[in-house]
């Protein structure tokens, strides 16, 4: 075959030209007019102190305006049913591409949602078993366990010559299992928590949340006539209390209006027991607590599946157990199957399974529930559905992929970020650790300090060159940890004893008090398990996580915290007026967008719109409200501070409060001087979140405080700041139980636990307990080899 002649030097084609992704001026939050160009195709990692703008940059600019200008192609009916994504605060952005954000967003809390559905793993399966499996029972809907069996009977006209009427059925199988509808779990409600049976509807007999005398809910019942609201409810008939409790839902007119009347039980069961628990607020999920009581399926025994899905089998494995198997063994099941009909779906599982072998998640099983995953489980979750991706030149966004992973783990996540860089994506990752920026192609290290103090970019160019930048994170780069040489000795011990909770294989253990334990291991190694499944009842213990915060969008650190009720009392002391005045959530707020500081316009079939309020100006408050001063300064004011800011306003002169600058300091103290008082706490990343409520707990009296992975999200130069915190926690006179992997935090323990030798069935053991310098001896351990190259023994 001839091929054409080609020359030499082919002039380079325009579109090759575009190799930058391009940002001039870009102003979101705390950035000061940053302007750079960031490499495409390459891997590219943004570092700085914690709060210096590297979210801003990355997720609030570029991946927000990306997917902001790919959602305006669709058409306006598909935009309404979007997020509404406004322009970003920036003058030119230049050279996007399709942006996949990869973030540490817990999953859903769908009851229903699992990490086999998450992902392809568990469709895949079904479609697998509706071909191989014995007895066969239907197609894959007869497999899944979200889906219900239905028959239904009709008529059809067909005209067919002289045949007109053919008598057709219709049937649907599906592998929901009927009595839990597909949940594992049926609940028992305490009748006793929903009402007080000596008092009548009318003396307010109920006492569910949101069920108030005088309200709809309330009136559904009391003017519903089918019982006498004047009567105690423990005197009703069989009659009058089945139709209280149990009755079927009919439309019926009440109160004059058309309303839909089912009974107390069925309505708690749609209302509260269809959502997650933990997706609940903090009353209705107290409530929730209190009133219902949630066992396994006794019909499915906890597997969602109806008989029939469970009676299908492949070489004696039925779905329900292929699911509940530990991924690396399913993947190896799957393995060892050889069908030539479907052939290319083996293939297709195979992948998928090996990957979450691959990215280190081969401990889970496909029917953990989704909303059970950690923040960084949950993105490697994300991950495993772009990884077999034919999409090149793609922008990947991370937010810390290695969070929640042992530094035995951290080489794997490297590998699959150059992975996804190889494939031809530009790859952009928020990250601390410095294991991960030294892969990194390209480093923008921003700061130089946090909040208003940060915002701008300290350094561009490799790592070479970060090292010795002098910035905040070329000094600290290098920094070890070194092992204690003393360590402080326990004044008694925590006991755990027999503890099977998941993985954990009959452990015995002691936790010391009075020092700082830290408990390590590979990610799924029992660790959590340990602490948060298997303490004995009764236990002194104050547990702070990451999980999200409870409230609003006007939930603010200051509300969070109790930091506004002084603040307010103040001002009122001060300008002798009502406390009520300064919440924006009371009297005090603007009328015009009722202290929400914005007003939500709602367009229709298109995409709402959040526009500053024009009245207030974003501030929340009355006009008149803001002529109140305290020190000088407004309560918007006031508000618009950051904490370090606020303690030196509130700890002396007129505005002296101290019960103010009690909180301001455990702020402070735990490393959040550069949030402001008045910010979302929507906005804020997990491991804020996790410090937030440790300066909240820090007030309480527990005796023992469980930190997990309080690292998270901390700066090189933070961790130090961290470490000193622990310490005057312990020495305060608490016990410090830490779940960690940073080996700065294992090196500074006085105790060390390790878990393994591996993840999920191959972990749950203790395999180290003892001094960190007594582990860095012994090198017996994953955790020991990767802490003694760590402190260079």
């Amino acid at each position: 075959m001839s091929k054409a002649p080609r020359a030499d030097k082919q002039p380079a084609h325009p579109a090759d030209r575009h190799d930058l992704i391009r940002v001039h001026g870009a102003r979101e939050n705390n950035l000061k007019d940053v302007s750079i160009e960031i490499p495409k195709r390459r891997l590219t990692v943004f570092t700085g102190v914690s709060g210096s703008g590297k979210s801003s940059l990355v997720f609030d600019t570029i991946a927000a305006e990306s997917q902001r200008l790919i959602n305006e192609t669709y058409s306006a009916f598909v935009q309404g049913f979007m997020p509404t994504l406004s322009r970003p605060e920036v003058d030119v952005l230049d050279g996007l591409t399709t942006a996949i954000i990869v973030d540490q967003q817990r999953m859903g809390a769908d009851p229903r949602s699992t990490v086999g559905t998450a992902t392809d793993a568990n469709a895949m399966l079904r479609i697998l078993f509706s071909r191989l499996g014995k007895p066969h029972i239907g197609p894959p809907s007869a497999y899944a366990f979200n889906v219900p069996s239905v028959s239904a009977r009709g008529a059809i006209t067909v005209e067919r010559g002289d045949k007109k009427a053919v008598r057709a059925t219709f049937n649907r199988t599906g592998g929901m299992c009927p009595n839990c509808e597909g949940r594992g779990t049926v609940s028992d409600i305490d009748l006793t928590q929903l009402y007080d049976d000596s008092k009548s509807l009318d003396e307010g007999a109920l006492t569910i949340p949101g069920y108030t005398p005088g309200g709809w809910n309330y009136r559904l019942y009391s003017e519903s006539g089918l019982v006498d609201p004047a009567k105690p409810i423990r005197k009703y008939t069989k009659k009058e209390l089945h139709a209280f409790l149990h009755h079927e839902p009919t439309r019926m007119k009440i109160a004059g209006i058309n309303m839909t009347y089912e009974g107390l039980i069925p309505r708690i069961q749609k209302s509260f027991l269809a959502k997650d628990k933990e997706g609940m607020q903090s009353h209705i999920r107290a409530f929730v607590d209190r009133a219902v009581t949630f066992t396994t399926c006794p019909e499915c025994d906890g597997t969602r599946l109806s008989e029939g899905a469970r009676s299908s089998k492949i070489k004696r494995i039925s779905i329900a157990d292929a699911c509940a198997m530990q991924i690396s063994d399913l993947a190896a099941w799957v393995r060892a199957l050889k069908e030539p009909s479907v052939a290319p779906l083996l293939t297709a599982l195979q992948l998928t399974l090996d990957s979450f072998v691959e990215i280190g998640l081969g401990y889970l099983s496909l029917d953990r529930p989704a909303g059970t995953l950690s923040g960084g489980e949950a993105q490697r979750v994300k991950m495993i559905r772009h990884l077999g991706s034919s999409l090149t030149d793609v922008t990947y966004v991370f937010d810390e992929p290695t969070v929640g992973l042992h530094p035995h783990d951290i080489q794997r996540m490297n590998e699959l970020l150059l992975q996804l860089r190889d494939k031809g994506n530009t790859v952009l990752v928020v990250e601390h650790k410095p294991e991960t920026i030294a892969i990194a192609d390209h480093v923008v290290d921003l700061g130089p300090g946090a909040g208003t103090a940060g915002g701008t970019v300290c350094f561009e160019g490799t790592v070479d060159g970060l090292r010795k930048a002098g910035t905040v994170t070329g000094r600290h780069f290098d920094d070890r940890a070194s092992v204690k040489d003393t360590v402080r000795e326990p004044d008694g011990t925590l006991q755990i004893r027999g503890a099977t909770t998941h993985n954990l294989r009959n452990v015995d253990v002691d936790i010391p008090l009075g020092v700082l334990t830290v408990i390590t291991g590979v990610a799924g190694s029992g660790k959590s398990s340990l602490v948060h499944g298997s303490l004995p009842p009764g236990a002194d213990v104050v547990s702070i996580d990451q999980s999200p915060i409870r409230g609003s969008r006007r939930s603010n650190p200051a509300t969070y915290t109790g930091l506004l009720e002084p603040i307010r009392k103040a001002f009122a002391k001060a300008n002798g007026v009502k406390p009520a005045l300064f919440s924006a959530n009371s009297e005090g707020a603007c009328p015009t967008c009722n202290g929400a500081g914005v007003i939500y316009t709602d367009l229709g079939i298109m995409a709402g719109v959040t526009s500053t309020c024009e009245d207030c100006e974003g501030k929340r408050f009355q006009a008149s409200v803001l002529e109140y001063l305290l020190g000088g300064r407004d309560i918007s004011e006031v508000l618009a501070m950051s904490v370090t800011e606020a303690v030196e306003f509130f700890g002396s002169g007129e505005a002296s409060t101290p019960a103010a600058q009690r909180i301001l300091a455990r702020l402070a103290d735990v490393g959040l001087g550069y949030l402001s008082l008045g910010q979302p706490l929507t906005t804020l990343s997990g491991g804020e979140r996790q410090r937030l409520k440790l300066a909240t707990n820090m007030a309480e009296k527990g005796g023992v405080y469980i930190l997990d992975e309080p690292t998270t999200g901390l700066h090189l130069a933070d961790v130090e700041q961290l470490l000193g915190l622990l310490d005057r926690l312990v020495d305060s006179g608490k016990s410090v139980i830490v779940v960690e992997h940073h080996q700065a935090v294992m090196a500074h323990a006085d105790w060390i636990i390790d878990l393994g030798p591996g993840a999920g069935h191959d972990g749950g053991t203790i395999v180290f307990e003892g001094t960190p310098a007594e582990l860095v001896a012994a090198r017996s351990t994953l955790t020991g080899e990767h802490l003694a190259a760590y402190v260079g023994a």
